[in-house]
């Protein structure tokens, strides 16, 4: 990839060049922006081993993570080529790419993340059981901007549920913020999402313990007629502290998605990486073990949502014909 160094450089938008040093060869690095969102949440967690998977597999690239506001934030920075790459939960893609509230975006997908089945966590010691049993409690649920708020509030809204009608709802400034307002009274639960998230690991290692609370089957099946893009999703047991059973419950993937102006080339040696990389990224963060080239073909709503590039590596890589 002679090009790497030169021409595909100057195809980035934001892409900076520094001169390194590996072998005796002078390397171009190119620097592509990474969007993720509010400290104290998972994206970041991500958004941070993503980069130093990927910096430590290709020497010409410098993937830089920047904090956002979140998946809300995220999309229009990426419309606007104020990123080059960036973090999005999929409800708020799900939204974009289809047209809801607003017209259909031209972003592409680059990689599933993981999958989040969401669910609320509650001190061990909590009276609330079910979702029911929080109607009327303050609850908070995920940071502004933030594609968490959005997933509950379509579970919710299948349960026949209003979530700033029937909750006492709490937006938080930062993702990290959430559990402590359990833990100290402010708010009866903390809704979340996946396998490793920040928020369930820190309520779950917290004094006391903690509960998590999830739809049960018939209200899984109630949002799956209404919206059928959610999916069922397990979080396998002892994924967190003192949670000893598997909990089924519904939710989507998360994706990282590209602005439409990247590159084919680019898109393609991103992919490359990767997904030649996928077995550090997997080392390096649990919940990262799903970001593989199979679960992109599987969780794109459909293929033509993933970037061109992406799709003549996996072409290439016989994960698609």
């Amino acid at each position: 990839m002679k090009l790497a160094g030169i021409v595909w450089a100057g195809l980035l938008l934001f892409a900076g060049a520094a001169a390194a040093q590996e072998g005796g060869k002078t390397i171009t690095k190119s620097t592509i922006s990474l969007g993720t969102a509010t400290p104290g949440g998972g994206f970041p967690v991500y958004g941070n081993a993503f980069a130093e998977v990927m910096n430590a597999a290709d020497p010409a690239l410098s993937i830089e993570p920047r904090n956002t506001k979140g998946s809300n934030e995220n999309i229009p920075l990426l419309e606007s080529d104020q990123l080059d790459i960036a973090l999005v939960a999929g409800e708020p893609a799900y939204e974009a790419f289809m047209g809801i509230g607003r017209a259909a975006t031209k972003l592409k997908i680059l990689t599933a993340m993981y999958s989040s089945p969401g669910m609320f966590v509650v001190r061990a010691d909590s009276p609330y059981k079910t979702i029911r049993d929080l109607v009327g409690q303050p609850v908070a649920f995920g940071a502004k901007g933030s594609g968490l708020p959005i997933l509950s509030r379509y579970i919710l809204d299948g349960i026949g549920l209003k979530q700033d009608e029937d909750f006492k709802s709490i937006y938080l400034d930062r993702a990290g913020d959430g559990p402590a307002m359990v833990q100290d009274g402010r708010a009866a639960a903390l809704w979340g999402a996946g396998i490793g998230w920040p928020g369930f690991a820190a309520m779950a290692q917290a004094p006391g313990g903690a509960r998590f609370i999830a739809p049960d089957a018939s209200e899984i099946a109630r949002v799956r007629a209404k919206h059928t893009f959610l999916k069922p999703l397990t979080v396998p047991a002892n994924s967190y502290p003192n949670q000893p059973a598997a909990i089924d419950s519904i939710g989507s993937w998360s994706f990282v998605l590209a602005r439409e102006s990247l590159p084919d080339d680019v898109a393609y040696r991103l992919a490359r990486t990767l997904h030649g990389a996928e077995g550090a990224l997997c080392k390096k963060l649990p919940q990262a073990c799903e970001t593989t080239a199979a679960n992109t073909v599987a969780a794109a709503p459909n293929a033509a949502l993933i970037h061109p590039g992406v799709m003549k590596y996996f072409r290439e890589a016989g994960v698609v014909k």
